[in-house]
């Protein structure tokens, strides 16, 4: 495995949603401000294309130009890692080859999702990828979307064929297999938490950071929570943890991105709440919810209905 600067890959890393247009339009205007205020409120680094930017929505040329987008605007402040998988491995690899060229910092390739493969499989899947960049590169394990799990042997059978391969965004409630990675790899292996609840838990575990899609509308927060446990404030930590604690579950009221959407919405960071099919806004029950949980957080001042 590759040695990685300190800091790089460490710490709160959004995955930053996709405004789209009352016509369906992506709103690259205020994606682009977007990256700016996740910059301001001091997140480490950007996601482009994760799972709370709707990438199964769009197109392959609407999934370069965001990236291209978030590299122009960041300009070298923040690592920008481009989420560039698919379930096509050719959009993967078409993907890849994009990131590589245009100057993202990093990789984070999805298991091809529906398809099921094979572990054997998802070994040849990466270590095809690997050979068309020597960024780094990291596995986004979601088997709740995904319908495939990986296994630590595969994880060890990947990192021996792919040099350039340094980590993962573990969004499962499998915690035994973060356990088995950093004792296996050790403490350089990155591992991103992918499930809001568990930050504080994999964080004090060794995880190097999270991709929350809460930091989409809290982002000081989040990096506060990291902050405390990077510098060993256990006791901070925890209570970061139960600030957020509503916040993350709110996430979840819905198919995500629609809560965060929403909430973006009402805090002023998107113009419209717009969706593409199958996903829709939320509906008002869920608006009503959402709109407690910020008040309640102090991130809506305006008095209840």
């Amino acid at each position: 495995m590759i040695q990685l600067d300190t800091n790089f890959l460490r710490g709160s890393y959004p995955p930053v949603i996709t405004p789209f247009r009352e016509d369906g339009a992506v709103d690259y205007p205020t994606y682009e401000k977007l990256i700016d205020f996740q910059i301001a409120e001091g997140s480490h680094g950007i996601v482009v294309n994760g799972t709370s930017a709707e990438p199964s929505v769009l197109t392959v040329d609407e999934r370069k130009a965001l990236l291209k987008a978030a590299i122009d605007v960041a300009g070298g402040r923040v690592p920008v890692v481009a989420a560039t998988g698919s379930q096509s491995f050719a959009e993967t690899a078409d993907l890849t080859e994009h990131a590589t060229k245009i100057g993202a910092d990093a990789l984070l390739v999805v298991t091809p999702y529906y398809i099921r493969p094979p572990q054997r499989g998802l070994v040849a899947y990466y270590e095809e990828i690997g050979r068309r960049s020597d960024l780094p590169t990291m596995m986004y394990h979601i088997p709740g979307r995904a319908a495939v799990s990986v296994s630590i042997e595969t994880l060890e059978r990947i990192a021996d064929a792919v040099p350039h391969f340094v980590g993962m965004k573990h969004a499962s409630l499998e915690l035994a297999l973060v356990t088995e990675a950093l004792a296996l790899f050790g403490p350089e292996f990155r591992i991103f938490v992918g499930l809001e609840e568990l930050s504080f838990p994999m964080l004090a575990m060794g995880a190097c950071g999270m991709v929350n899609a809460v930091s989409n509308i809290a982002p000081k927060p989040v990096v506060a929570l990291y902050d405390a446990v990077a510098r060993g404030d256990m006791a901070a930590a925890r209570q970061c943890h139960f600030d957020l604690f509503d916040l993350n579950r709110a996430v979840f009221y819905d198919t995500n991105p629609i809560a965060i959407k929403y909430m973006a919405k009402r805090l002023g960071l998107l113009p419209g709440n717009h969706h593409r099919l199958p996903l829709l806004p939320a509906t008002p029950d869920v608006e009503a919810r959402l709109d407690a949980v910020l008040h309640a957080a102090k991130l809506l001042e305006e008095e209840l209905a």
